[in-house]
């Protein structure tokens, strides 16, 4: 039996998808850490990830736990099950396919649900043993990067899009079989040339109580532009569905409405972060809200019911970040690597936003290869926004780029930078409860589940001439 949409949270103790539950809140049920016993934290065991590591390192999402057993997919598409008390490898299920991820799993009934860069699957959470498979990818729909969700029997994911010709879809699968139940195109109509590209999805979807699927989509490219085709150009128009919060029938597929939040993107601004879904006080009324993010460094509140933006606020640097670019290369903030590159949390009427500060210089005729960007001399910021206002309560810097997702447990945010620390801060306040440093870099999300912190280090840094890429257990003495 596959849970309903809109199971607000997960059962306590368990951690069984990307972002905790349907609602992409990333906070813990039932938790023992605390500000109070957060110091207690120490490690309790050590998995070690053994596929050779890529250009993005080898784990770039987050651990699931459930039913006591952790899984975590690597970026080979690698898929890990090891006890939760001992750290125990249980069984691994290699597929041996590179995925430059985010990437990422999701549970439900029993089943893991996971990709390649090709394929959806599911396996039997018992015993790893493969009961689907279902090519998604295509000529036009180039990889699937995305951790899938599963609710109401259905299996949510996306493919993504790259120039030239790429076009990005959502799919709902039957959970049991695999078989496609619908496909929704995010680039509405073809492109104006063939140059152009995008789309799709690299964050997990969000579902509410009423079945309805919430995502965030990704930019057209190329971005800037070349002398014959300047700002875009390959791209006329706003380029609908890119950078942009779709809200979809998840029986059906139907478009409900949408908003596109950087129409015409030239500056690769994704819309990407997965949508949170809360109630917030307005005016002496509860409101239903969807709050989005994306590398715009731009968090955006919607009202659920009117679809009316509520807030739009600013976090991080920013410097000619608007508007077409120029022909001369000029610095730009966020950068293809910055703003809010990866999900936020919310917990008791608060959304924690990860920050990456980043610039790079960009021009209307030119494309800078992500690739070739060193991230290490960006920083960090973690903010925290009143959901139902956008105000700023406050605000740390951390010296390096936020690539780990912000995590929620009682009254701790805990996030990771790409150095390999993880940090701890008090959510009232942002007052710094804890720290730890890993043995390598990490471009991976926390999980909790019960008195146990998960947290992946599998990048490499100059901090770590020899990095160990692990998952690491810290649990409360």
């Amino acid at each position: 039996m596959l849970p309903a949409a809109g199971s607000a949270g997960p059962a306590a103790g368990d951690w069984p998808l990307h972002n905790g539950n349907l609602a992409s809140t990333r906070a813990a049920a039932g938790s023992g850490i605390s500000a109070a016993t957060v110091g207690r934290l120490e490690v309790a065991w050590r998995l070690p990830f053994t596929s050779p590591s890529g250009l993005e390192g080898i784990f770039a999402s987050t651990p699931l736990v459930v039913g006591g057993r952790v899984y975590a997919l690597d970026l080979n598409s690698r898929l890990y099950a090891a006890d939760l008390r001992t750290g125990l490898l249980l069984w691994t299920r290699s597929s041996h396919a590179r995925n430059s991820g985010p990437n990422g799993i999701g549970y439900a009934g029993g089943r893991v649900f996971g990709t390649t860069d090709t394929t959806a699957y599911a396996v039997d959470a018992e015993t790893g043993r493969q009961l689907w498979a279902r090519r998604l990818a295509s000529r036009t729909e180039q990889f699937i990067e995305v951790a899938p969700v599963s609710a109401d029997g259905r299996v949510y994911l996306s493919t993504v899009g790259f120039p030239p010709g790429g076009r990005g879809a959502l799919y709902a699968l039957d959970a049991v079989t695999g078989r496609i139940v619908w496909r929704f195109d995010t680039i509405k109509g073809p492109w104006a040339r063939p140059q152009a590209g995008g789309g799709g999805a690299w964050y997990p979807a969000s579902v509410d109580a009423d079945g309805r699927v919430y995502v965030g989509t990704a930019n057209p490219g190329p971005w800037g532009g070349t002398p014959a085709l300047p700002n875009g150009a390959a791209y006329a128009g706003p380029a609908l569905y890119t950078d942009s919060l779709l809200v979809l029938d998840g029986r059906t597929g139907k478009l409900l409405w949408h908003d596109q939040v950087t129409p015409h993107d030239v500056r690769d601004y994704d819309f990407q972060d997965s949508p949170i879904l809360a109630s917030v006080q307005r005016g002496g009324r509860s409101v239903s809200v969807v709050i989005g993010a994306g590398k715009a460094g731009r968090v955006i509140a919607w009202d659920r019911a009117t679809h009316r933006r509520l807030w739009d606020v600013e976090v991080g640097v920013h410097r000619n970040d608007r508007g077409p670019l120029p022909r001369k290369a000029v610095e730009v903030c966020p950068g293809l690597l910055g703003g809010v590159e990866t999900p936020m949390a919310y917990a008791a009427g608060r959304v924690f936003v990860p920050v990456v500060n980043l610039c790079t210089r960009e021009s209307a005729v030119s494309n800078a290869p992500l690739g070739t960007l060193d991230v290490t001399k960006g920083t960090g910021e973690l903010v925290a926004l009143d959901a139902a206002t956008g105000r700023r309560l406050w605000r740390r810097v951390l010296p390096q780029p936020v690539f780990g997702c912000a995590t929620v447990a009682g009254d701790v945010v805990f996030t990771s930078t790409f150095d390999g620390r993880s940090w701890g801060f008090r959510t009232s306040d942002g007052k710094l409860v804890w720290q730890a440093r890993a043995r390598a870099g990490s471009n991976s999300c926390p999980a909790v589940a019960g008195d146990t912190l998960l947290v992946g280090a599998g990048t490499g840094h100059p901090a770590h001439p020899q990095p160990v890429r692990e998952l690491i257990a810290y649990r409360l003495r």
